[in-house]
């Protein structure tokens, strides 16, 4: 298995977890929402995705805690990217 496969498996379980628990619940009404825009499940869960990587990037990069506002606010905006702000 690649490492990136590694990643996106991870990424996807830490989603599975947050949807589950509903915790942030922003998860859940973001997943909800971008399926209204038309999003598949797949897809919405990548766009998700995009927002943890930024989270964990900053975790493993700069041993920052994880930034619960940072990453509400990058799920608020999508589908926009996020960006590293």
């Amino acid at each position: 298995m690649e490492s990136n496969e590694i990643i996106r498996n991870q990424i996807f379980e830490i989603i599975r977890n947050q949807l589950k628990a509903n915790n942030p619940p922003e998860t859940k009404l973001t997943l909800e929402r971008l399926k209204g825009l038309g999003y598949n499940k797949l897809d919405s869960k990548k766009l998700i995705g995009q927002c943890l990587a930024v989270e964990l990037f900053h975790i493993f990069k700069h041993g920052e805690p994880f930034n619960a506002l940072r990453y509400i606010t990058n799920l608020k905006k999508l589908p926009e990217a996020p960006f590293d702000d």
